[in-house]
């Protein structure tokens, strides 16, 4: 099925609207029988934070019948409710519209709505209307229904199999949930260090481009790669979209909001983190590829007592290597202000390079003691990590010590 058609109302959407009224056009459509989906996230200008960094909704099929379908995620968990129709439903969106957040999205059957509450305090509407298309029914509880519709024209540009499908899928869920913390950027910048064949970055600009303005600058040294890039996004008719030259720790050009890193080799994720660090990026993706650095180290020093048993096997090595490297960058992230969690990012099936370090900058202050474990742990097994390395002198302004 191809996706609907989507089609701006007016041109007028944008201009400020009192927010009372956006609301409650708003609660119609969260209450509505043709409800998709709904995103609650970000934080009104001066306003307190919302109890929740973000929330979403949408209607489910259980055995009891159907429920509006309540998640909302705080900085450690998500926290699922299922509310009936009417009374609990409507208890549960009206909860939600006291919170302070700055931006609403709210898919329906034939038209989608993106509120944006300005720093005056008033509504900016963005309305679009799709056409005729047929309506999806409600998922159970237990499916979840795909980002970019199957359907789309861009799996077929890419030659994306049934596999590549669902890895693409995969990485979107992996990015959705950072979101709020680049709401009101407009465009919205993405950064792929050392992008490839650039099918989820593609797939990242098409997703993102539905929820706004959303710019893609892939950066590769291979003149083949660039090129293939190039004529892909024409075929799409992707606007803002560019593939420079360049290495990932030298190529020109600006800060991205999220940053990408899929798949570099080895100490070339260390190279990409470093750069969206020192860019404050608000969001980093990067799934590492090998470890090399860290499986020769072992090898030179030898695995601290009693872990010897386990540098007898060079397998077991090697993931010891894998689970030191990515722990010990995700702690360098948590030092100099990121949120971070290492994630699945694909099923193993598809490859043994299953695992995504997620990052969002908080500018929050490390949990107390976090430097004395990763010293710690970096002088029992003789290590020096390259990330460290590459970011030093922000490590030692903000910690002290050499690093």
């Amino acid at each position: 099925m191809r996706p609907a058609t989507r089609i701006p109302i007016q041109e007028t959407d944008l201009m400020p609207e009192p927010l009372a009224a956006a609301l409650a056009e708003v609660r119609a459509l969260l209450l509505d029988a043709d409800l998709h989906r709904a995103v609650a996230a970000g934080r009104r200008h001066g306003a307190p934070r919302p109890q929740w960094r973000r929330a979403e909704l949408r209607p489910v099929d259980l055995k009891g019948g159907r429920r509006l379908q309540r998640v909302c995620y705080d900085e450690r968990a998500a926290h699922t409710t299922n509310l009936a129709y009417p009374a609990e439903a409507a208890e549960g969106v009206d909860a939600l519209l006291a919170e302070p957040y700055g931006n609403w999205h709210v898919e329906a059957a034939g038209r989608t709505v993106q509120l944006r509450v300005t720093k005056k305090g008033q509504a900016q509407v963005h309305r679009e209307r799709a056409a005729p298309a047929t309506t999806p029914a409600a998922r159970h509880d237990r499916q979840k229904p795909r980002l970019i519709d199957p359907g789309d024209p861009l799996f077929d540009v890419l030659g994306a199999d049934a596999a590549k499908r669902r890895q693409v899928d995969a990485f979107l869920r992996l990015l959705e949930p950072t979101l709020d913390a680049v709401a009101g950027r407009d465009p919205l910048h993405v950064v792929d260090l050392g992008c490839g064949n650039a099918y989820l970055s593609f797939a990242a600009h098409r997703y993102l481009s539905g929820r706004g303005t959303a710019t893609l600058t892939g950066v590769d040294l291979r003149d083949a790669a660039r090129a293939r890039n190039t004529a892909i996004a024409e075929r799409l008719g992707a606007t803002g979209v560019e593939f420079v030259a360049g290495t990932i720790a030298d190529a020109d050009v600006p800060p991205g909001d999220v940053v990408l890193a899929l798949h570099a080799c080895d100490t070339a994720t260390d190279d990409a983190l470093a750069r969206a660090v020192r860019w404050e990026a608000p969001v980093v993706i990067a799934a590492p590829c090998c470890h090399h650095e860290t499986a020769a180290a072992i090898r030179a020093a030898g695995p601290p007592e009693p872990y010897g048993i386990v540098g007898r096997h060079g397998i077991l090595r090697e993931r010891m290597a894998d689970v030191l490297t990515d722990s010990l960058r995700a702690t360098l992230l948590r030092l100099l202000g990121y949120r971070v969690d290492v994630v699945e990012f694909v099923s193993s099936e598809h490859t043994a390079r299953n695992l995504a370090i997620r990052a969002v900058r908080t500018g929050a202050p490390a949990d107390a003691g976090l430097v004395e474990q990763y010293r710690a742990l970096t002088a029992a097994w003789s290590l020096r990590p390259q990330l460290a390395a590459l970011l030093s002198a922000e490590l030692t302004a903000r910690h002290g010590g050499e690093w």
